[in-house]
């Protein structure tokens, strides 16, 4: 039988805001984040050959226990299906930065393996599978601009912003999540929502905050001044993004955006200056109906189901 074959796009995120609450009993922290999906993005190609199973993973850069591996046993087990899979991964989306780069890897193999397999999860199932494999992956599934609670693992979406102009800077300084944690010293109480939080999430385009950076800026002062940088070149906001160590600033325009990005090439590589844009919620969807439709030769795709592989119709 000829293999199956897609190539999909793999989108980062942003926190437009970000508040760590009480510890939680199960030892996570109680959050309160606002998630935008960006256009910086890996690529991953999925083969699919029907046999016993077995996971091969290609990528340009060496990630041991990579997450895409757990995420197609996990999609395999849920389906009853074996394979012979094959992943080649380039990265764009840089590591450790805050970025989501994995957990958006993750979601990309929940939407497009079971099409290739054939065997359609409902958007609950894919939901239980993606808390189960990491905080942001359940975001990665809706895409745009969204709320997240708890772990971060429940999400809603809320209404999109713009497709404005972003420059995210990534020095390449590893910031390591536990320690910004443990630095933030939160006890274990009954602590409720931050009524400034919801108020952000009332009007999303003001008030922006995020409760790392005050522990992460004491440890690494540049990317304070980073973000100081964004903000008089005319970003607004400017931010750091998850726990770090990315800075990002969000432009009313593409040449307030260009010309920061001028600026700021001077100062870093090539590689650390991301000019991207924010990608609505509909953009989101279409970009994975377009690419998963090409693995069947379908080229319009009913846009008012989500996901797609949960069309029947399309999975026979």
């Amino acid at each position: 039988m000829m293999a199956s074959h897609v190539r999909v796009r793999s989108l980062a995120k942003i926190n437009l805001d970000l508040r760590v609450l009480n510890k939680r009993p199960d030892g996570f922290h109680e959050l309160r984040t606002i998630f935008q999906t960006v256009s910086l993005a890996d690529t991953i190609e999925i083969e699919y050959r029907p046999g016993r199973t077995r996971i091969e993973i290609n990528s340009n850069i060496n990630i041991p226990g990579n997450i895409i591996e757990k995420t197609a046993d996990s999609v395999l087990s849920t389906t009853g299906k074996t394979a012979r899979l094959g992943f080649v991964l380039k990265k764009r989306i840089p590591l450790g930065g805050g970025l989501g780069g994995g957990s958006s890897n993750a979601a990309a193999v929940l939407l497009a393996l079971p099409v290739l397999l054939k065997k359609p999860l409902g958007i609950e199932k894919l939901m239980e599978l993606a808390a189960s494999l990491g905080s942001d992956v359940p975001f990665f599934l809706l895409g745009g601009t969204a709320v997240g609670l708890g772990r971060g693992t429940e999400v809603y979406p809320l209404p999109d912003l713009a497709s404005l102009p972003a420059l995210m800077i990534t020095p390449g300084i590893h910031v390591s999540t536990a320690d910004a944690y443990r630095a933030l010293n939160r006890e274990l109480t009954s602590a409720g929502p931050r009524n400034d939080f919801q108020a952000v999430t009332w009007n999303v385009s003001e008030g922006y905050e995020n409760d790392f950076e005050s522990v992460v800026f004491r440890q690494h002062s540049h990317l304070k001044l980073i973000k100081g940088k964004l903000l008089n070149l005319g970003a607004r906001p400017a931010l750091m993004s998850g726990s770090g160590s990315t800075i990002f600033g969000i432009f009313p325009s593409r040449e307030l955006r260009d010309r920061a990005a001028g600026w700021f090439r001077r100062e870093f590589a090539a590689d650390q200056v991301h000019p991207v844009s924010l990608v609505r919620r509909s953009q989101y969807r279409a970009m994975w109906r377009r690419q998963l439709g090409l693995a069947f030769g379908i080229k319009s795709v009913d846009n008012k189901l989500w996901p797609w592989q949960s069309q029947d119709r399309y999975a026979q």
